[in-house]
């Protein structure tokens, strides 16, 4: 099967389509999403492109590629529906979406390219649903723009080891793309991206032994596009900062990721082949039970390729102190890849006893999960708010036969139509997730209550919020960036200060502390509706109360 210019088209409408489902009324997700949203807009209100901030503070953790991608699409969207859409999530997640729409045609490209189309199409399905890159994919962070930025340092790499196993000469065009993809790296996330895009080739040539291809992108003088991207900008930003970012973004973000584990994410090695079984579910099973093949196949040059692609990343990743999930993200196109491949291009082969008896122990795993995959819906809305939805339980009953057919075509040896069935499963589930539950969960979606209160009580146009007891950035995006996180008594003293357009947000547990304090300073205050709630960010339950001073 050959792809043509038609089914990656198709495939990009059915990865945008799928991408869809529940961006506008998905709430902005604690805790990094609104800290690039607020700091997009902020870049937009301020009109200051170079010095990235949160408030008041600077957000000093990478350069400014994410947030001037973000500041576009919301300008964009503010000329055509006006300035109330700089408090609305979806302009911000736009980058995300396109990113997305491009990634899995990108996929199936390569995959079509080292192993035929028909590869390459199941690999782009796998990707597509996986539970990780459909999450990241609907948020507005760095995370899905990054993965489409390495997923074209790839290709480029590969179309100069194409052409050299052709015996062609590689075009200009590829060794501009390869340098000017590594410099849009160096400005979404610094040196992060240089991980695989040298990592890769160091890898072929340590199982090549032939660095011959690498003149194919003209090295000596193309570095010289990756620092044309970055070098205005990091002028600028030195300047500005007077070397603040630098020390902060690389000294303490980037270097200090790699010795200590930061935000209470500090885990040991093998976090993230542990979590990959939700990570890439559904694809998950199916990529443990292409270890043989793959490992059969390892000295196939496509084979090669994908290896020296994934392997120097995961190392990374599992050595440095720091672990999230997503850190590990860029890796899964080629997962995908050589999972497809064991599918759809080679014949599995002969397994040992102990690796049947490893593969059926992962696969209860697996099962476990995309049983309770399917529940997950309708099990928390009945957990949290006591109520079905009738969208919610269609979606279970399209999802859980689905994923009950695949255990069972898994148990018949049909492992491509098991992979199928699977993968409508995901598809349905997460359909019913964005669509149905999510909107639904109102204990947990504690800012847009909180914002919607604020704006029926405030009482002037600039009113500010004080928040003692909650201090979730999502509060900050949705409310305005005036918005003041503040203990207790220091909440009663700003009301104090701004008795005319200030309303406190005070918890229960907080209450005597705050009401001390108002007496202290004469001051009488009226309540206001209360809204209770659990933030999901750390689990605590809230009791939350507006004050207003009289």
């Amino acid at each position: 099967m050959t792809l043509n210019l038609r089914h990656y088209a198709l495939l990009g409408l059915l990865a945008f389509l799928l991408a869809l489902p529940g961006r506008m009324t998905l709430p902005p997700l604690d805790r990094d999403e609104p800290r690039y949203m607020e700091a997009s807009e902020q870049m937009l209100l301020s009109h200051n492109f170079i010095d990235v901030r949160f408030q008041d503070k600077p957000r000093y953790l990478q350069p400014a590629g994410i947030y001037w991608l973000e500041a576009a699409s919301t300008a964009a969207a503010e000329k055509i529906f006006g300035p109330s859409v700089l408090r609305k999530t979806w302009p911000y997640r736009i980058p995300s979406l396109l990113a997305a729409t491009i990634i899995v045609p990108l996929t199936a490209w390569i995959g079509a390219t080292l192993f035929g189309g028909a590869t390459g199409l199941m690999a782009a399905g796998l990707l597509m649903v996986s539970t990780l890159f459909v999450a990241e994919s609907h948020m507005a962070t760095i995370d899905t723009v990054l993965l489409l930025d390495i997923l074209c340092i790839e290709a480029a790499l590969l179309c100069a080891l194409t052409d050299r196993q052709k015996n062609r000469p590689t075009h200009l065009r590829v060794a501009v793309a390869y340098w000017l993809a590594l410099g849009v790296g160096l400005m979404l996330k610094g040196p992060v991206v240089l991980i695989p895009g040298f990592g890769t080739p160091l890898a072929l040539w340590f199982l090549e032994k032939d660095r011959s291809w690498w003149s194919r992108l003209r090295p000596r003088w193309g570095w010289l596009l990756m620092i044309a991207v970055v070098v205005p900008w990091c002028v600028a930003i030195e300047i500005i900062s007077g070397g603040d970012f630098f020390a902060r973004a690389v000294g303490r973000n980037f270097l200090g990721k790699v010795a200590h584990g930061q935000e209470a994410h500090g885990l040991p090695p093998g976090f993230h082949l542990l979590v990959f079984g939700l990570a890439f579910w559904p694809g998950s099973l199916f990529a443990a039970m292409a270890i043989p093949a793959v490992w059969k196949n390892r000295k196939l040059p496509q084979v090669r390729f994908l290896l020296s692609w994934i392997v120097p990343h995961w190392l990374v990743f599992e050595l440095i102190a720091t672990k999230l999930p997503h850190y590990v993200l860029p890796t899964y196109p080629a997962i995908a890849i050589l999972t497809a491949a064991s599918l759809m291009a080679w014949r599995p082969p002969t397994l040992s006893r102990w690796a049947k008896a490893l593969l059926g122990v992962y696969g209860v795993l697996w099962a476990v999960i995309g049983i309770g995959f399917c529940l997950a819906g309708s099990t928390a809305l009945y957990r949290l708010e006591h109520t079905f939805s009738l969208s919610a339980l269609i979606a279970l009953g399209g999802s859980l036969p689905l994923m009950l057919g695949a255990i069972m075509m898994l148990l018949k040896q049909q492992r491509r139509q098991a992979a199928f069935c699977a993968m409508g499963a995901a598809v349905i589930a997460h359909a019913g997730l964005f669509l149905s539950v999510i909107p639904n969960l109102q204990t947990i979606r504690l800012s847009p209550r909180i914002a919607d209160l604020f704006e029926d009580v405030r009482p002037c146009n600039d009113s500010v919020l004080v928040s003692s007891s909650y201090s979730e950035p999502s509060l900050v995006f949705l409310v305005g960036p005036n918005t003041q996180l503040i203990g207790p008594a220091a909440a009663a003293a700003y009301l104090h200060n701004h008795p005319q357009c200030s309303l406190a947000l005070i918890d229960f547990k907080d209450e005597t502390v705050f009401m001390e304090s108002v007496k202290k300073y004469g001051m009488n205050v009226l309540k206001y509706n209360s809204i209770k709630g659990i933030n999901y960010s750390n689990g605590h339950h809230l009791n939350l109360e507006l004050f207003a001073p009289i």
